[in-house]
């Protein structure tokens, strides 16, 4: 799934290329694409038909586009899910095999295409109901990520010394901290000599502030190279992928050696996913009281 870094990545896209354009058609080629519409896909085209879409905004993993005309007071919600893409062509590209949803605008340039082929993905119009910050409610719940200018550091520390877990379940935790999910987690835990299955309870503030730096210098430094893109599924608006597994660490480097000792990576099940590690370097821990 991808994770805050390509989402980012996608955001700057749809500000870049459709911020400020009209949309003049609608078409939904896949119903689940637009479950989350109450009115379902007809209901979805006509609140977005003829609104300008303004500039895209983050939350963690999900994706928002305020709009303005007719739809003024409404915003296109969008989650990427599992490969989910969202797509700026040429009219004259052929269709992709998993196209959902084509939007058409008034200027006739390049249209926006979902792509999604596990549809786990999917797109809605909502009314602007926001918090104080202009954040959408359906998303309100979900924490702020570790680049943004107003995450608490303090009370992130705090928050997560308290919790009863491990610590890679509260990294994955959105409530607690967003945009962090299996890859950059692994990668944080590896920089921070941490083992997955570290209780929180048992981390010290100096260990909690190098977490939270290391998972916020991981992201930043993906995001520089578009983020990591393992197949194609997981590309900007223009189709590209990001080349920051090059740089990986731990994840997906099972029996390759340490970069830091030259032991090799370990891959062990974890809730339904897998965990890379340095068995050296990040010791399992005595205490899993915090199970």
């Amino acid at each position: 799934m991808p994770e805050l870094p390509e989402v980012e990545v996608v955001r700057r896209g749809l500000a870049n290329w459709v911020a400020g354009r009209t949309v003049a058609d609608v078409q939904v080629l896949h119903p689940r694409a637009v479950r989350r519409q109450p009115g379902g896909a007809a209901d979805f085209a006509d609140r977005l038909t003829g609104t300008v879409l303004g500039a895209a905004q983050r939350r963690g993993k999900y994706l928002w586009v305020p709009l303005g005309g007719p739809g003024a007071g409404s915003s296109l919600i969008g989650h990427l899910g599992m490969s989910g893409q969202l797509l700026v062509q040429d009219p004259a590209v052929p269709d992709e095999t998993h196209l959902r949803v084509r939007l058409r605008f008034a200027d006739g340039g390049r249209e926006l295409r979902f792509v999604d082929q596990r549809t786990f993905g999917g797109l809605a119009v909502e009314e602007a109901e926001e918090d104080a910050e202009g954040t959408p409610l359906s998303i309100a719940h979900i924490a702020r990520d570790p680049l943004d200018p107003r995450f608490d550091d303090a009370a992130f520390v705090a928050a997560l010394r308290a919790k009863r877990t491990t610590v890679k379940r509260a990294l994955l935790d959105q409530t607690l901290i967003s945009g962090v999910g299996n890859i950059y987690a692994d990668e944080a835990l590896w920089r921070s000599k941490l083992h997955y299955d570290r209780p929180t309870a048992t981390l010290a503030r100096p260990q909690s502030e190098l977490l939270l730096a290391n998972a916020r210098a991981v992201m930043t430094a993906a995001l520089a190279v578009g983020g990591t893109s393992f197949d194609s599924l997981y590309v900007n608006v223009n189709g590209e992928s990001g080349y920051f597994s090059r740089d990986l660490d731990a994840y997906g480097r099972e029996d390759e050696p340490c970069r830091r000792c030259g032991t090799a990576i370990r891959r062990a099940a974890w809730m339904n996913r897998s965990s890379y590690f340095c068995p050296r370097c990040q010791r399992v821990p005595r205490d899993r009281s915090g199970d």
